[in-house]
């Protein structure tokens, strides 16, 4: 965020030890140093808060998704529906293709026989 570099704390510092004198420089640095540590520990607390509320926020979003979509009981009721269908068809093509071979072998069946009572007499 801010970029001070070696010279500009040295200016600073110079410029500190001037105006405040040698004597009250080291209470006057730590009182600075705390009130850096308490505004920087303060940030990361608000940063914090901010996380937690924007994962609550997300969490929240996801569940409302969640709960829109069909439940379990629904998605199982549609495949069951579906696997019936598909068992219908599966029958009734196979009832079908017995009926064919079935009409397929009494038409050999009656061919055969007329062709063998010739051969007979």
């Amino acid at each position: 965020m801010f970029d001070v570099g070696f010279f500009e704390l040295l200016l600073i510092s110079v410029v500190a030890l001037l105006v405040i004198g040698p004597e009250r420089l080291p209470k006057v640095a730590r009182t600075a140093g705390l009130w850096i540590g308490r505004g920087r520990k303060m940030l990361s607390s608000v940063k914090m808060d901010i996380e937690k509320e924007l994962k609550a926020e997300e969490l929240k979003r996801i569940l409302e998704e969640q709960t829109g979509s069909a439940s379990v009981h629904e998605i199982l009721d549609d495949t069951k529906a579906a696997l019936n269908d598909i068992k219908n068809e599966t029958e009734s093509v196979v009832n079908q293709a017995s009926d064919t071979v079935r009409v397929s072998d009494e038409s050999k069946a009656e061919t055969a026989s007329e062709h063998s009572t010739p051969d007979n007499k």
